[in-house]
């Protein structure tokens, strides 16, 4: 039994900083230092960061007054923002600076007088953090599927955003309708899905031609992981998004000769190299790294934090 590494895999650079920022800040204050929902999705790093003495919280008025605030790489609404101030808390922003840009670009849509349309899953934290970047008034509206366009009825100038972990394909689906009903439509000045989401699908889909089964390391919430476990899905090859090892039901690998094996993008290393070693345990004889794009992109941690 062979498997077959994707490349790249595992942490992004935002995923890099925002897990920094939180343990930096621990290092400057002592525990407890409270983060805003969690850090990146994914289970193993959480439980990480809270035997060193970070305090998950849902809401910001869970946190008591004067104390240390991290908001998640996912991003919050100016509402949370204002909430944080408003208990005298240190605040660190572990926010991915690719989801501060389509922050800004909804912001400066919206003062150009724009009706801006998002699209994504309702519910994710990045989405609500960026549906609350509007101002009184001026509404984001949320496009998930096609579907949702047909019951789209607005005028005007229009422009369109995106969430950063999206599937590239569904999403450009999605983009060519709103162009075909809207064909004024403004899109973004860069396209607002990251580049380690494109990266990491473009892998799976290299993957894929070698395949037989695919193994994705990711939390059951983190959006980028679900989306590389749905390019196996399309093309009706067996996959399963798995927190580690210890999930793996040995039947997956009856008959099966040839494994993918990647990682979202909040998904640490170590739980790929688990997952090898639980591979090689039940009859793996070699492992094979397939090249992809390089990354060299690196996001630097607050100022503040930097000593």
């Amino acid at each position: 039994m062979k498997i077959l590494l994707a490349n790249p895999r595992g942490f992004c650079a935002g995923v890099d900083r925002a897990i920094e920022i939180v343990e930096r800040a621990l290092s400057k204050h002592g525990k407890p230092v409270y983060v805003r929902n969690e850090v990146v999705h994914n289970k193993f790093v959480v439980n990480d960061l809270i035997a060193k003495g970070a305090v998950f919280v849902k809401e910001i008025d869970e946190v008591p007054d004067n104390q240390v605030v991290i908001f998640s790489a996912h991003g919050v609404s100016q509402l949370v923002r204002k909430q944080a101030k408003n208990i005298n808390s240190t605040i660190y922003d572990a926010t991915c600076p690719l989801v501060t840009k389509v922050h800004k670009e909804v912001v400066r849509k919206q003062k150009q007088h724009n009706q801006v349309i998002l699209i994504g899953h309702k519910g994710h934290p990045e989405v609500e953090g960026t549906l609350g970047q509007s101002s009184a008034g001026d509404r984001v509206l949320l496009v998930e599927t096609i579907k949702d366009i047909d019951q789209l009825n607005v005028d005007g100038d229009l422009s369109y955003t995106t969430q950063t972990t999206l599937s590239v394909d569904d999403t450009q689906d999605i983009v060519d309708k709103l162009k075909h009903k809207f064909p004024n439509i403004q899109a973004p000045k860069k396209d607002d899905i990251c580049y380690a989401t494109q990266n990491r699908q473009d892998a799976v889909k290299t993957l894929m031609q070698s395949s037989e089964l695919l193994l994705v390391l990711g939390s059951s919430n983190s959006s980028n992981s679900n989306r590389l476990r749905e390019i196996a899905d399309k093309m009706a090859i067996p996959a399963y998004l798995i927190d580690g090892a210890d999930e793996i039901d040995p039947a997956w690998l009856d008959g099966v000769n040839t494994i993918g094996v990647t990682a979202g993008a909040s998904a640490p290393e170590v739980l790929v190299q688990a997952v090898i070693d639980y591979l090689y345990d039940h009859g793996a004889t070699e492992v094979q790294e397939v090249s992809g794009a390089q990354e060299n992109v690196h996001f630097p941690v607050p100022e503040e934090l930097r000593q």
